[in-house]
């Protein structure tokens, strides 16, 4: 099969980046024939002030990209197209170069951005559902979009644009989302529940880890979102178990001062290779997941951890909830609850017999879901299935978008 990949780059690395890089590999490693079309935030450090005045129009129709992507469709002939992020230099345009061309549409949802302008549904340390598919304002009221009312309002003017023109109705053949909680969140937005896809992220194969291990993991960003501040609140109660951390984050400073002021046991880690965060993986006994506040698409952390065996201290929250299985794969604690976290932790220093236990019951759940194969087959049924139904028809892309936009 031929299959065109679409990406967007952070400035900063992220998850979204990392699962584009191993479907890319896994798709290559299987023989298909993989043409990417990439773009990166950081092309627009480059930017002229022309360039940089003309952002807010390109997030919401990229004339550039979408004949690129012609051109690309044009020579590579692809079967299917699978988009991951669109924001903001690739823009939704690239859909109609596909629809024109017959080529059908995949779109992994990385992030609630069509929900929410931010991409997170979090504001003020709290879970916030304000905004709506109809409205988005209150998203501009409070500069939620890196605290800036007028980036806010260009990205809840490209989420208006083309919800008025239904563009993510008809221009794309099938959603993929990681959990399903978010496919709930997703169809109760209004998107066809026919065209939503589950498909988890996977993790490489590792070695079962071969020890209880010798210390607690914490891999993640340090914000608040992400439950730093409570995972550092819970350790000045649980200072007898060693813990190390490897992320960085707005609340790095904070959490470092704070932790040698309270002489806590934590050990911060720099930036590792694939191998070496594996070697870590393998000495902990089990991993803390604590985010809070925060509607997680996914938690390829915690895949990472079953993949070796290694059981999830995780936050009772959706997709949290959804994957670490409590007293099977690991255990749950109340979210943002940094007493209820502590308790846990001990508890669980404490019986290194029955986290084993599901350290081996999370190793299972990842060969059962989690593995490259497993993935490449799902991957493959999706891609078969919209090649087979998607309609061949190439002038039906500009009835659907009917305005006066340029190409």
């Amino acid at each position: 099969m031929k299959i065109l990949l679409v990406h967007n780059f952070y400035q900063h690395h992220g998850g979204e980046d990392v699962v584009f890089r191993a479907e890319k590999s896994l798709l290559a490693g299987a023989g298909h024939e993989v043409t990417t079309y990439t773009r990166s935030n950081r092309e627009i450090d480059g930017y002229n002030w022309l360039q940089k005045a003309s952002l807010a129009r390109r997030t919401v129709w990229a004339s550039d990209t979408l004949a690129q992507v012609r051109s690309l469709i044009a020579s590579a002939r692809p079967d299917v197209a699978h988009f991951h992020n669109t924001f903001p230099l690739v823009s939704p345009s690239a859909y109609l170069a596909c629809r024109e061309s017959g080529v059908p549409v995949v779109q992994t949802l990385h992030n609630p951005r069509l929900l929410c302008p931010a991409a997170t549904l979090y504001r003020k340390d709290a879970i916030c559902e304000d905004c709506s598919a109809a409205s988005h304002w209150p998203a501009i009221l409070h500069a939620c979009y890196r605290g800036s009312r007028l980036q806010t309002a260009v990205v809840a003017t490209m989420l208006a644009a083309h919800r008025r023109l239904d563009t993510w109705k008809k221009l794309v053949d099938r959603y993929i989302v990681s959990t399903d909680f978010f496919a709930r969140k997703f169809i109760t937005s209004g998107l066809p529940a026919d065209k939503i896809s589950v498909k988890p992220h996977f993790a490489p194969r590792s070695q079962l880890k071969p020890a209880d291990g010798e210390y607690a993991l914490f891999i993640g960003r340090l914000a608040p979102e992400k439950g730093a501040l409570t995972l550092l609140k819970a350790w000045q109660s649980v200072g007898h178990v060693p813990l190390k951390i490897r992320g960085d984050g707005p609340l790095f400073p904070h959490l470092h001062s704070a932790a040698i002021e309270h002489n806590l046991p934590i050990e911060w880690l720099p930036r590792l290779s694939e191998p070496d965060l594996t070697h870590v993986f393998q000495g902990a006994r089990f991993l803390v997941w604590p985010s809070e506040g925060l509607y997680e698409t996914f938690g390829l952390v915690a895949v990472e951890a079953f993949a070796c065996g290694l059981p999830v201290i995780a936050s009772n929250l959706g997709a949290m909830a959804e994957i670490v299985r409590t007293r099977v794969t690991g255990l749950h604690f109340n979210s943002g609850d940094a007493a209820d976290l502590a308790n846990i932790v001990a508890w669980a220093w404490a019986h290194p017999v029955e986290m084993r236990s599901m350290g081996l019951a999370a190793r299972a759940e990842y060969e059962l879901k989690y593995t490259p194969e497993r993935n490449y087959e799902m991957l493959m049924n999706i891609y078969s299935d919209v090649a087979r139904s998607a309609s061949r028809a190439t002038s039906r892309g500009r009835d659907l978008l009917n305005v006066a936009i340029p190409s």
